[in-house]
């Protein structure tokens, strides 16, 4: 079978050939190819493809329907919106994700979003560079704060247990509270944690639910001058009435990876000028650390598709 990789996983040509030795050696054809986000591009790539294989650039409907051979498609990402499901589902077209891959490098990055803006870390670096003091800028510490954890899984949980070990105290919502999750978070409703949390950090799938989940009416349920840190994904959240908020004071401060849209960010994007706002271009998943593990983790899902069970199968 023909297998396709429309994007670089971010690892070295080593490990991607190695990776992709084991399918070569059986009688598969391994091509890669740069990111291409033109829809003609990538038929002419993958027209013939059995396996597609790709990160987070949109694969449409019209793409995968084109395909006449497609029989799996193998998302280095954890998310999958940006691929049309519902064009894969009518193709009988398997779909696979790379769960897990990067839920310690999330989570780091949210955490470090937090400390940065409640030391104000942008500000006292200006301030050093430009010769001035802290003057009016003391921070706060973690420690001691009420963080809400919107959205427990895998990258949620490990945010929460890293705040806990701040002394942090945690809630969290989600939809479906088991009764076997970790006794380091509190659930509640998201009014609930809304209204008690100094911090929401953001952890959620993009859904029919969580898209605008963050808009005017849930901010004004926040605390007075508290944090939002969004590393889920950016139509979560009403980036106006967010920007809005932090402008007039309402909230204290964003961490804001995620976007409309993957970057680059267009430049009049209410968020770049915010008051108080960290932004990052999407970078909270990419450490080397988590681009090795997805590597391994989306041939992984390949040996098990072709052996005839697929894993992490989200269609």
């Amino acid at each position: 079978m023909k297998i396709v990789l429309l994007e670089s996983l971010g690892v070295p040509d080593a490990l991607l050939h190695e990776c992709a030795r084991p399918f070569v050696a059986a009688g598969h054809t391994f091509e890669s190819y740069p990111k291409d986000t033109d829809p003609a591009v990538q038929l002419r790539r993958a027209g013939d493809a059995d396996v597609i294989m790709l990160a987070n650039m949109p694969l449409t409907g019209a793409v995968i329907s084109g395909c006449s051979n497609l029989k799996f498609i193998d998302v280095a990402f954890t998310g999958v919106d940006h691929v049309d499901l519902a064009a894969a589902k009518s193709k009988g077209v398997v779909v696979s994700n790379a769960a897990g891959y990067s839920t310690q490098a999330v989570a780091e990055l949210s955490l470090s979003m937090m400390l940065s803006l409640l030391r104000n870390v942008p500000q006292v670096d200006a301030r050093c560079r430009a010769g001035a003091t802290k003057d009016g800028l003391v921070g706060t510490e973690l420690r001691g704060k009420t963080v809400g954890i919107v959205g427990a899984g895998a990258i949620g949980t490990r945010t929460a247990q890293l705040c806990a070990a701040f002394g942090c105290k945690v809630l969290a919502y989600k939809r479906h509270v088991k009764g076997d999750e970790p006794d380091f978070m509190t659930f509640v409703s998201l009014d609930e944690l809304l209204a008690q949390s100094d911090i929401v950090s953001l952890h959620c799938p993009l859904n029919d639910e969580s898209r605008g989940m963050i808009h005017a009416g849930t901010i004004a349920k926040m605390k007075p001058g508290a944090l939002l840190i969004n590393a889920a994904r950016g139509p979560v959240v009403d980036s106006q009435a967010l920007a809005d908020a932090l402008n007039s004071g309402r909230l204290g401060g964003a961490g804001i990876d995620v976007f409309e849209m993957e970057p680059p960010v267009p430049q009049d994007h209410p968020l770049l000028h915010a008051k108080n706002t960290i932004v990052t271009p999407h970078v909270a998943f990419a450490t080397a650390e988590s681009m090795e593990a997805r590597c391994h983790i989306v041939f992984d899902n390949l040996k098990a598709w072709i052996e005839g069970s697929p894993v992490n199968r989200v269609l």
